[in-house]
């Protein structure tokens, strides 16, 4: 198999106009993308959205000339959530999405994710064959002056995704009478949450809405809720919804300000759906990370936890292969595949929503099903040898043998490598506290001591 030079488990991401998030970058993989999504003699079109950060100016236009270039229309959507652009790849029946986002990294950074016409993100080997493209031979996918592409905007795509948002939502329920504060990020749904939450009846309280180019995800948004919580409690809200930059992650407040999340929010919409007769796959897919105690909730209900490796591309591949309909991550992704083909925050929230108008119950009743063990997560950098070396010392492995039989029982330990970067992470979780500290202390020092 060939080595990934450029795709990581989300599409391609850095930091912005440093290879390899430059505008050449962008250009060519516009130009083997659309090659690549070239098949048969339709007029061929790719719908382009965006978050909110300064460099989508830089590779909007890279990326359109590309595929302008290999003659494939272009439909710029503008900023929009990540869902969005999946959706409208499909409603539109273009032969291909694209997201410019970095989710939810800092404004430095920015990514491209690509969606092919059935609105599922790409296969590991379309990526492949794409970035292959992108290094060999360019010049021939170039078309005469004559067959060139075209670009527009879609004036209309908030309003459409608008729609599609609201439509998911019970039929013949309203939020008429609940405060609702939304954090947007700074992001990708600084317009269309606060839109879809007020035409479905709520009081909205908005908070980051106010993109500047360098503002997403700052203090904000799913990963810095201090203000959401604070807003919650400050306005009397029944609810607080946190998205990231491009809103394809959601987590939640209850209106005392405590968190909920992914775990919580995929115990509550399975238990739902399972007694409703909706829930597909008798049970949910989460990935390794997801806490015990979901696990445990689930199966005093009868249903199973799948888990899969972290990354919603892995969740839903599961999904699609099992036959699941309700799937996510701890971090907020919550992919309910009856109304979208990847993580929508938005959407999420709105079977949550649903939930607590028809229980008629406050949000810190209704939103907390189960306990969770004490989890402890760590990193340790390695920077002077690789990290499949320290893994593999006869002192780690020991050291991680050793964890596994304390735990054995009353508890699990998951080590695992980052994805991005010289880390090892070091997870565990128990009933009891104290020993899950002590084992991954124990492990920490161990890598530390090893990799010197």
């Amino acid at each position: 198999m060939m080595t990934r030079k450029l795709f990581g488990t989300d599409g391609v991401r850095g930091t912005a106009n440093i290879e390899p998030m430059t505008a050449e970058m962008a250009l060519k993989l516009g130009m083997a993308a659309g090659r690549h999504f070239t098949r048969g003699d339709h007029r061929h079109m790719v719908v382009i959205g965006k978050d909110t950060r300064l460099s989508g100016y830089l590779l909007e236009p890279a990326l359109t000339a590309g595929f302008i270039s290999v003659g494939m229309d272009v439909m710029l959507l503008g900023p929009l959530p990540t869902p969005a652009v999946a959706m409208l790849t499909r409603s539109l029946r273009a032969d291909l999405g694209v997201m410019i986002s970095a989710s939810h990294n800092p404004y430095e950074d920015n990514g491209i994710k690509l969606f092919g016409p059935d609105g599922y993100k790409l296969s590991d080997e379309d990526e492949l064959t794409i970035e292959a493209s992108m290094f060999n031979g360019l010049e021939a996918y170039r078309v005469g002056s004559d067959h060139l592409g075209r670009a527009k905007r879609l004036d209309d795509a908030n309003g459409r995704y608008i729609e599609y948002a609201k439509n998911t939502f019970p039929r013949g329920l309203r939020l008429d009478g609940l405060k609702i504060v939304v954090d947007c990020a700074n992001g990708a749904a600084y317009k269309v949450a606060p839109t879809v939450l007020w035409e479905l009846g709520a009081e909205v309280v908005p908070v980051a809405v106010n993109p500047d180019g360098f503002n997403i995800n700052k203090d904000c948004g799913s990963l810095h809720t201090e203000v959401m919580r604070q807003q919650v409690v400050t306005h009397g809200a029944h609810l607080g919804i946190a998205l990231d930059g491009d809103a394809d992650r959601v987590v939640l407040c209850d209106e005392l300000g405590h968190m909920i999340d992914g775990d919580q929010l995929m115990a509550l919409v399975g238990d739902l759906w399972s007694r409703s007769g909706q829930l597909k796959g008798g049970g949910v897919v989460a990935t390794v990370m997801s806490n015990l105690g979901l696990e445990r909730f689930l199966d005093q209900r009868g249903l199973g936890l799948a888990r899969t490796n972290v990354g919603d591309r892995y969740v839903l591949e599961h999904m699609r292969k099992e036959g699941y309909n309700v799937g996510g991550e701890q971090s907020g992704h919550i992919i309910l595949s009856d109304y979208s083909t990847t993580g929508d925050g938005l959407v999420a929230a709105l079977q949550v929503l649903a939930a607590l108008v028809q229980s008629g119950k406050p949000a810190s009743e209704m939103l907390r099903l189960f306990q969770p063990l004490p989890q402890i997560l760590k990193n340790v950098r390695v920077t002077n040898s690789s990290v499949a070396e320290v893994l593999a010392a006869a002192a780690v492995t020991t050291a991680i043998a050793d964890g596994e039989s304390r735990l054995k029982g009353r508890g699990r330990l998951l080590i695992r490598k980052s994805g991005t970067e010289p880390l090892i992470r070091v997870m565990a979780e128990g009933e009891d506290e104290a020993l899950v500290t002590a084992v991954v202390d124990d492990i920490i020092e161990t890598i530390r001591r090893v990799a010197g």
